[in-house]
């Protein structure tokens, strides 16, 4: 039974809204991000993908996002599953992608990462409390240090910016316009129209849904 199916048997229309409106999407191949990134959100996501997967490991996924961020380590699941399924995983900005969600908005398949034309993308660097023993802060200080320069090798591997540039951008909130997203290298296309979408998405196709055929490269 494709996996659309199985929540909506799961839950019947006296569910709740949230998981009709899952269902539905997963029968078009869209995931939707659309809260904070944590880790209810990310097992969601991370589940979501990976069935999809099972279900066809030849069409593509969509990530819809619509996210302020949050936790790394669940942002990093989201994307270390984005890139451990066999299919192109595209992305859309709708609204805004803030930290964590603009990192998985730039992690999409190549030419294949959108924004809608007013979403807003903000970029900055990880963040953290630290307290304790000296010996506690110093091993917070060096765990945060790694998750910095994890974060900032990854921007700059999928934006195409310099470790430098990106280092120093993200040093203060940095907010981009979707064109200034595009223009930096975080998103490949500005679209208005689902018709702009280059085979990673398409409305109308009944159960053939938003999935095109991967074709793209990992």
């Amino acid at each position: 039974m494709p996996i659309h199916q199985q929540l909506v048997a799961e839950h019947p229309p006296s569910g709740t809204f949230d998981d009709q409106l899952a269902a539905r999407l997963l029968r078009s191949r869209v995931v939707l991000l659309g809260t904070q990134v944590d880790e209810e959100s990310a097992n969601r996501v991370c589940a979501q993908l990976l069935l999809l997967a099972d279900e066809d490991p030849h069409r593509d996924i969509t990530l819809a996002i619509n996210s302020p961020g949050g936790v790394v380590s669940a942002g990093l699941a989201i994307y270390d599953t984005m890139n451990f399924v066999p299919n192109d995983v595209s992305t859309l900005v709708m609204g805004f992608a803030a930290s964590m969600g603009q990192f998985l908005a730039c992690t999409g398949a190549p030419g294949k990462r959108y924004s809608l034309p007013h979403a807003r993308i903000m970029m900055h660097q990880p963040s953290g409390g630290l307290g304790g023993t000296a010996a506690d802060i110093a091993i917070q200080a060096e765990n945060l240090a790694h998750t910095k320069r994890t974060m900032i090798e990854l921007i700059a591997r999928h934006s195409g910016q310099s470790e430098e540039t990106i280092a120093e951008d993200q040093h203060r909130d940095a907010w981009f316009t979707a064109e200034e997203a595009r223009a930096y290298g975080f998103v490949d296309h500005v679209v208005a129209s689902v018709d702009q979408m280059e085979g990673a998405m398409r409305l109308g196709r009944g159960s053939t849904g938003f999935g095109a055929r991967t074709g793209g490269t990992r």
